[in-house]
């Protein structure tokens, strides 16, 4: 590797490092201890433990060059190597490029400037095809190097960081290097001749946390099959740690969780990681997550600035956020202050003149913001003018305001065609009115205290709307937050959920979207529609709304539309429930806007087939518990109860077990603070009833606790009819339960648990994630492992360790692809045998790894028709029981089984004539021939092939899952009778030629390898005379009777053909040889007259030795390809 040129001290260096080559301008040194016998003595393991804890050029290649100048003290070095083969290249390269030229210099100020300048050169070129992209290029591809040579790792894995900590074995201190890569966590030391290294994959990493004990202050403890590990620093814990836990989750989503990868340019191509790239990353999702942004943001700048508040009139100190689309604030001196400015609302730019560096944007609706003290305003001004350009011709025909129902705002005259077009065609079939406007207009002849009360909720918005603005650019303060703890008043509602969600925005930039995706979506039938059917009467089925057709009609529109835009999630249930709530104060087009925002920004991962965000927001919700609420974890021993109620909590936003006038004000503060707002009222309603939990001796009681206690839950200042209101009468005569008022429950949430911070939760989800990945994936091992295991003799570890070996294959299949973003092979809503399948290419692999029979020469072609053999519905693809089935007779199986599986292999539909299509590479097939071969189809027995198509074999992963398929596929496996003996196809001349090779072939390099080739010998002789035998017995002399009687006797070929019927064949076919075939009996009996073979088979084989020699051999096999 080229190196910058720096100056080196030679009369110290000459310490550390010898002298192997030298000319008049360059010299080649070693450094010392390195490939010396005995590692160089005592000075060898000294220089060995500066390599590993220090960090500079000297300590990181063995192999250095250094340019000098005759008479000169200066020596510069320009290149080292890991290996004398790389150093050495280096070194023909300046002999034969750089030599003759020097020559030709008069002074050695200019030679030294030329060769830095070459190299300086080289550096660039190789810089052009350099995934390094560090604040320290020099250091970082001294880093790489090292990691390469320290781990052996395929040269695509990538490196994104690297930093200097200690390893911790017990109590003792290990001091070197953590590398951070793509695909896996790995730590190198070397101290006085002990040497570490540690290779942890992303994707077993159950565990990630920052912890402290007497021993450490600060650690990171990662967990890894079981396994412990802890890593402490002085520097760069916390940067260490958010790294770790972007790099965990990525391949957790990667690998686990197909449903919800994302395809995001960043983390698309695994080659393409930097840590710039993922600090970025993490930046844009805060961002993003915080001002409830569309996904596609991407956080640009951030500039420290002044706000000026003109309602408070003073200047808020805070944060400018750019993006690609809009400028948003938040303060950070603690007035809660923030704004979002769309651009599409910009109307002007401009700066003044005087020294306040002030930037003032002007929007419509007459509103201006001055941001001061802005650093590099000019070129910023600038910058905003050239968007503005930009986004005012990408929205000049779009109105800001089309896509909220205010009272106030005014639809433009200036849409788009196609928008208009869409919604005049469906505006017979979109409703065009929130449901609670239709089904309880406000009737001033039934005016109550209530509706007084309502009254003053709107005058108070009212108030909030002149000082602050209204619409997507107010300012939203901590006196916005009081309003909405007190409740949003019914017809500010829909408006305000639109902007506190974000869905506004959605809305603003796809005009006509929903009316297009109604239209494309009806009359589509599918499972999600026959759900959504199925679910429509149980939404809310007391209210009015749905027991009409005009509320049903909307809530099937809006589900259905959403299937048909997201066919990833499609329908869940719970969504329904959210959904009719959203339509009776939103529109149906917000309503559909507010359900993308729900369930694709603000609840990730919720509503899709294994509810992984539910689960992983509950996990949260016990750390929480247990931090807030100890005493209670204390006495509820099995946290599964918190999990087990908590869940509809989260999936329905307490809309399934609160009244419905109280569940709208959850809803309203879910919209402004997102999960937060759940999370803290969920630990309020434990605290409420934590007397209460305590005395409850068991679950059910804490339960039964719980559903009193929302059934005692009230809205007094609710407007609602008393048809509609849900909250029962019931309680007033009890005295167990007083009244709880919601806003005063939510009031207290905000002041009991309100320093929750956004950035602990978005800690905790991640921390919690792994665990609640690693879980599912461990139930679905068990359930794996507790099927197969009743058909193979492998013990119940054994099997495990087989399948994690298997799984891993799989993994390492797509660590270096860029071609696969997510893992192919892998749907989590199949059946759990279905969910892990392998290809032809990866079971070579295992097969190479874990078969008995690897060492042949012919073990590809071996592999090729195991594979063929075993994917019997022909999809090319094969799950692990098939796999194990097949290891477990070579492992386990009797001198017949085994037999008999080599039968089967040179027989159709598995055998196949193979050829290399390269001579020089002998047996072995290259992943192009045998992609060809195990996809070539081969012509079977005609019974055989009736056999096949009546099986009914659902497809994996196609389309919709055929339960009834399954189910037939499994009761046929069930009575399925072990396979006859009898029932085996004979085997023709050419696959008998093909089999007595293997068996050669198998029997290489075997001790008793004499005798085994010798007792082949004699088999085939013994099978060959017999089938000589059929041959004569075909001859047209042999009466037919004769030849019926011998064949008879010596279980010859069984084909009979008479005198008279050869007669009337034509006489050229008689000088054809017949084509002679032997029965699986024929072989077997033969077989077992020789002693050597049936030994050989029957060879017992270490199977732990085996499956251990698998695993630590498993990622170097995968680097050696």
């Amino acid at each position: 590797m080229w190196l910058k040129p720096e100056e080196v001290l030679l009369k110290n260096a000459l310490k550390l490092w010898l002298m192997e080559r030298s000319n008049d301008y360059f010299v080649l040194q070693r450094r010392r201890g390195y490939g010396e016998e005995g590692g160089g003595g005592l000075t060898g393991l000294l220089v060995g433990t500066l390599d590993s804890v220090l960090d500079s050029t000297a300590k990181v290649a063995p192999f250095r060059i250094l340019h000098q100048t005759p008479d000169s003290q200066v020596y510069w070095s320009i290149a080292c190597g890991a290996n004398r083969e790389e150093i050495t290249k280096h070194w023909d390269w300046l002999e034969q490029n750089i030599m003759k030229t020097l020559a030709v210099f008069d002074s050695n100020e200019d030679i030294t400037n030329f060769v830095q300048g070459k190299i300086r050169g080289l550096i660039a070129e190789e810089r052009k095809h350099s995934f390094a992209k560090e604040d320290d290029p020099e250091k970082f591809r001294e880093a790489i190097l090292k990691f390469e040579k320290c781990f052996g790792l395929p040269e695509q894995e990538k490196l994104v960081t690297y930093y200097s900590c200690s390893y911790w074995k017990g109590r003792v201190p290990c001091q070197g290097w953590l590398y951070l890569s793509t695909n896996f966590l790995s730590f190198y030391s070397f101290l006085l001749g002990s040497e570490i290294k540690l290779i942890i994959s992303w994707d077993a990493v159950s565990k990630l946390e920052k912890t402290s004990n007497i021993i450490l202050t600060e650690s990171i403890h990662v967990c890894s099959e079981g396994e412990n590990h802890y890593f402490s620093m002085f520097l760069h814990i916390n940067q260490t740690y958010l790294l770790m836990e972007q790099l965990a989750n990525y391949a957790i989503r990667r690998l686990f969780d197909k449903e919800t990868f994302d395809n995001d340019p960043i983390l698309d191509d695994p080659l393409q990681i930097t840590k710039r790239g993922l600090e970025n990353r993490a930046h844009s999702e805060q961002f993003n997550a915080f001002f409830r942004l569309p996904k596609e943001e991407t956080l640009k700048e951030v500039h420290e600035c002044l706000l000026w508040i003109p309602f408070s009139h003073f200047n808020a100190h805070g944060k400018m956020c750019i993006s690609e689309n809009y400028i948003c604030f938040a303060s950070q001196d603690g007035s809660l202050c923030s704004v979002i400015i769309p651009l599409r609302e910009v109307l002007a730019i401009d700066k003044t003149n005087d020294s306040s560096k002030s930037v003032i944007i002007s929007i419509k609706g007459k509103t201006a913001f001055r941001f001061s003290e802005v650093k590099d305003f000019e070129q910023l001004v600038a910058k905003f003018k050239i968007k503005c350009g930009a986004a005012s011709t990408q929205y000049c025909d779009i109105s800001t305001e089309v896509a909220i129902s205010f009272d106030s705002a005014v639809p433009s005259d200036n849409f788009e065609e196609r928008s208009v077009t869409c919604q005049k065609e469906c505006s017979k079939t979109v409703s065009t009115e929130a449901l609670m406007r239709v089904f309880h207009p406000q009737n001033l002849e039934t005016f109550n205290s209530k509706m007084l009360k309502e009254k003053m909720k709107e005058q108070s918005w009212n108030i909030l709307f002149s000082e602050c603005g209204r619409g997507v650019s107010m300012f939203r303060t901590q006196k916005t937050q009081d309003l909405v703890v007190r409740g949003i008043p019914e017809t500010l509602r829909g408006e305000l959920w639109m902007l506190f969600s974000g869905a506004v925005n959605d809305m603003a930039t796809n005009p006509g979207y929903y009316a297009e995706v109604v239209e494309q979506s009806l009359g589509t039938c599918n499972l999600a529609t026959e759900e959504i059917e199925r679910d429509l009467r149980r939404s809310l089925p007391e209210h009015p709304a749905f027991q009409s057709d005009t509320g049903i009609s909307a809530l099937r529109r809006v589900l259905t539309a959403y299937a048909y835009r997201n066919p990833k999630i499609g329908y869940c249930q719970a969504m329904n429930i959210l959904t009719s709530v959203l339509l009776l104060y939103a529109k149906e087009e917000e309503a559909f806007w507010l359900l993308v925002a729900v369930c694709e920004r603000m609840l990730p991962d919720y509503f899709n087939r294994r509810i992984i965000g539910a689960l992983v927001d509950q996990a949260v919700f016990e750390e929480l518990t247990r931090n807030h609420l100890p005493q209670l974890t204390e006495h509820m021993t099995d946290m599964t109860f918190f999990s087990s109620v908590s869940l509809s909590w989260f999936l329905t936003l307490f809309i399934s077990v609160l009244p419905i006038e109280s569940a709208v004000n959850v809803v309203d503060c879910f919209f402004y603070d997102g999960i937060k707002a759940i999370l803290q009222l969920g630990l309020a309603i434990l605290d409420y009833n934590l007397d209460r939990l305590l005395a409850c001796k068991d679950d059910a009681e804490a339960v039964t606790v719980l559903n009193r206690f929302f059934d005692s839950v009230t809205n007094k200042d609710s407007p609602l009819p008393s048809s509609v209101q849900q909250s029962s009468n019931a309680l007033d005569n009890k005295s167990s339960h007083i009244r709880v008022d919601i806003t005063d429950l939510i009031r207290e949430s905000n002041e009991k648990y309100g320093n929750i911070r956004y950035e602990d939760i978005h800690s905790m989800r991640c921390r919690n994630r792994l665990h609640v990945i690693h879980t599912l994936e461990k139930t679905t091992k068990q359930n794996v492992l507790r099927v197969v295991s009743q058909d193979v003799k492998l013990k119940l570890h054994e099997l495990d360790e087989l399948y994690v070996i298997f799984k891993k294959e799989l993994f390492f299949s797509y660590y270096w692809c860029s071609n696969y973003p997510v893992l192919t092979h892998h749907d989590p809503s199949l059946p759990y045998l279905e969910q892990y399948q392998i290809d032809c290419q990866q079971f070579r692999v295992l097969y190479h790894l874990l078969s008995p029979w690897a060492h042949s020469a012919n073990r590809d072609s071996l592999a090729l028709w195991t594979f063929r053999l075993l994917d019997e519905n022909s999809d090319r693809l094969i799950n692990f029981k098939e796999f194990s089935s097949a290891i477990d007779i070579m492992y386990n199986g009797s001198f017949t089984e085994k037999l008999k599986l080599l039968f089967k292999l040179h027989i159709p539909p598995a055998y196949t004539d193979v050829k290399s299509q390269d001579p020089s590479k002998g047996d072995d097939l290259s992943e192009e021939e045998l992609l060809y071969f195990s996809q070539l189809h081969v012509s079977m027995p005609a019974n055989e092939k009736e056999e096949k198509s009546v099986k009914n074999i659902p497809e994996k992963g196609k389309g919709r899952v055929d339960i009834q398929a399954y189910l037939s596929q499994w009761q046929n496996e069930l009575f399925k009778k072990e396979e006859n003996i009898k029932d085996l196809p004979r085997m023709n001349q050419s696959q008998f030629m093909q089999f007595s090779k293997t068996l050669y072939n198998l029997f290489h390099g075997d001790p008793e390898e004499e005798s085994l080739y010798q007792a082949i010998a004699v088999v085939t002789s013994l099978l060959l005379r017999m089938e000589e035998v059929g041959r004569k017995l075909h001859s047209p002399i042999s009466s037919a009777k004769e030849f019926s009687d011998t064949d008879c006797a010596s279980g010859g070929p069984s084909t009979v053909k008479t005198e008279s019927h050869l007669e009337e064949k034509d006489p050229s076919s008689l000088k054809k040889e017949p084509q002679w075939s032997f029965a699986f009996e024929q072989i077997l009996a033969s077989l077992l007259n020789e002693p050597a073979l049936v030994k050989f088979f029957e060879k017992p084989i270490d199977v732990k030795a085996k499956l251990e020699n698998a695993k630590t051999s498993q990622l170097r096999s995968r680097t050696s390809m």
